[in-house]
């Protein structure tokens, strides 16, 4: 990872312990641009879109989400991802915002964000109107897959795993997310085998910012909030204009119903970058030129 920061530790609003950082910081900055990033990532694994965003003249605001990367986790264990609701993390966003970002300039800002992140800026654009004058997402977690099972059957085995005490363990096959246990060829993300080996490098020198999936507690969380997020009049009721970027392979989110989402938005737009997996921002060049292209004239339209 090239880009050195120090970070500063926040409390959010209940007490718990977050890492954030600030790129670029300059009055004469096009604006500030809040990246926020998917489950169990981190800030340095975003190092190249920080410099890329710096590049174009943005302000970087970014920091990790509540039990993962540098802040304070969840549970004894800390490989497990686990919230109780995404209320939570509804809590990271505001005080991250009110923190780190309101500060660093009166204009509200441009948000860029990957999968977990964007459901949750999406429930901020819903809930505070103005609070972000445009957002571009990436891969958004809409919906999920349920790697071949019918839908109703993995809600009702995690409905049983929440009333019977499994709340905090891993959701079936979620330990072996652990990204010391996962390959080029296991892995489910990315087709850029440079960039995923670069993540792996930098976690096995930092292993205290690995972590691995979600216990069935953070599932049902999930569910509830993506239930939330497609219900009538969510998304119709999200005045600020937005980017969805699907990604046509992914294997994490369901691509067509992010797709059927950006159809409901009052000003959304739809790009679909086919041969894409779902980390869209860690694809390889081709692709990620394409995405630039689209986030270039959405920010020229939109700022």
């Amino acid at each position: 990872m090239t880009l050195p920061f120090t970070p500063r530790f926040i409390a959010a609003r209940d007490g718990t312990r977050l890492r954030t950082a600030v790129f670029g910081a300059k009055p004469e900055t096009r604006g500030v641009c809040v990246l926020l990033h998917g489950q169990t990532e981190f800030i340095e694994k975003y190092d190249e879109v920080v410099a890329e965003l710096l590049s174009r003249g943005f302000t970087v605001a970014t920091f990790d989400w509540r039990g993962q990367g540098g802040s304070a986790r969840s549970l004894a264990d800390p490989l497990p991802a686990h919230v109780r609701d995404f209320a939570q993390y509804d809590d990271d966003l505001a005080s991250f915002l009110e923190q780190i970002v309101l500060p660093l300039s009166d204009a509200p800002p441009l948000a860029l964000a990957h999968s977990m992140g964007a459901h949750i800026l999406l429930r901020r654009l819903h809930d505070a109107p103005g609070a972000i004058r445009a957002a571009a997402l990436t891969a958004p977690m809409i919906e999920v897959s349920a790697r071949g099972y019918p839908g109703w059957l993995a809600r009702a085995v995690c409905a049983a795993e929440n009333a019977f005490g499994g709340r905090d363990r891993f959701a079936w096959g979620m330990a072996s997310r652990d990204p010391f246990l996962v390959t080029f060829e296991t892995q489910l993300v990315t087709s850029d085998r440079a960039r995923f080996a670069k993540a792996q490098k930098f976690l096995s020198d930092h292993p205290d910012l690995r972590l691995a999936g979600p216990t069935w507690g953070w599932l049902q969380a999930a569910y509830r909030s993506m239930d939330r997020v497609r219900a009538a009049g969510f998304p119709e009721g999200i005045a600020a204009p937005v980017l969805v970027c699907g990604a046509g392979k992914d294997r994490i989110c369901l691509n067509e119903s992010a797709h059927e989402f950006a159809k409901r938005l009052q000003r959304g737009t739809w790009v679909d970058l086919q041969d894409s997996e779902h980390e869209i921002l860690m694809e390889n060049d081709a692709i990620r030129a394409r995405f630039w292209a689209a986030f270039d004239a959405f920010a020229a339209a939109n700022l």
